[in-house]
C-alpha cells in the first residue's frame, strides 16, 4: 500500500506549508513510506487529487487545498483529520495500515478486538464488576435524593400547627420533645 501525500510546493501561504511539513514529518518520525506529489508542478497529480476528494470533504468553494492524503486510490483526508487521528492516536487507522506492533494503537485494537470475540474475558472481568459497582451506587443515589425529595414535599403540604419531633440536649442526655410550627401552641416553650 502507497500512502500518497498530495502537496504544493510553491504554496504562498504559510499555513498551508506548517500543515504540510507536519504531516510529511509526523509520517517519517513513524517511518511510515508515502509518496509526496507535487501539484503546484504537476497538472496531472492536480486534476487526480480535485476529482478524487470525496464531494461531501471538499471545502465550499470545491478546490480541496493540500495537504490531502490517500491510500492507493482511497480517499483518508485532510490535514483537519489528519491532526484529529493524530491526538487520538489513530495514524495507522486513519491512514488504513495495520499498526506496528507495541504501539499505542495496536494495544487499544488489541483491547477491542478482545471485548468484540470474548476471548479473554477474564482480563475484562474487573473492569465490568467495577462498572456494575459504579451503576448500583449512582442507583443508590438516586433513589436517596428521590425519597429525600418525597419527604420535602410532605413537609412543605403539611398543614400549620402540625407538629414534628425535635431531640434537645440537657444535661439528662437526649430527648425527645414535639415542636409545633409558628402560629400554634407548643407543649414544649423553651423552643
Amino acid at each position: 500500500m502507497v500512502i500518497k501525500v498530495f502537496l504544493a510546493s510553491s504554496s504562498g501561504s504559510t499555513a498551508i506549508k506548517k500543515k504540510q511539513q507536519d504531516v510529511v514529518g509526523f509520517l517519517e518520525a513513524l517511518k511510515v513510506d508515502y509518496t509526496p506529489l507535487d501539484i503546484a508542478c504537476n497538472e496531472d497529480n492536480r486534476m487526480w487529487m480535485r476529482q478524487n476528494v470525496p464531494e461531501d470533504k471538499k471545502p465550499a468553494n470545491g478546490i480541496p487545498l493540500p495537504p490531502q492524503i490517500f491510500n492507493e486510490e482511497s480517499y483518508c483526508g485532510d490535514y483537519d483529520t489528519f491532526f484529529d487521528a493524530k491526538e487520538d492516536n489513530l495514524v495507522y487507522t486513519f491512514l488504513g495500515l495495520p499498526p506496528p506492533p507495541g504501539s499505542k494503537e495496536a494495544e487499544q485494537a488489541d483491547k477491542d478486538n478482545i471485548v468484540e470475540n470474548g476471548t479473554h474475558a477474564e482480563e475484562n472481568l474487573d473492569d465490568t464488576i467495577e462498572g456494575q459497582a459504579e451503576e448500583e451506587e449512582e442507583q443508590e443515589e438516586e433513589d436517596l435524593q428521590s425519597e429525600e425529595e418525597e419527604e420535602l414535599r410532605q413537609l412543605e403540604s403539611a398543614p400549620c400547627g402540625q407538629g414534628f419531633e425535635v431531640w434537645r440536649v440537657s444535661p439528662a442526655g437526649f430527648s425527645p420533645s414535639v415542636a409545633h410550627l409558628k402560629g400554634s401552641s407548643s407543649k414544649d416553650s423553651t423552643l
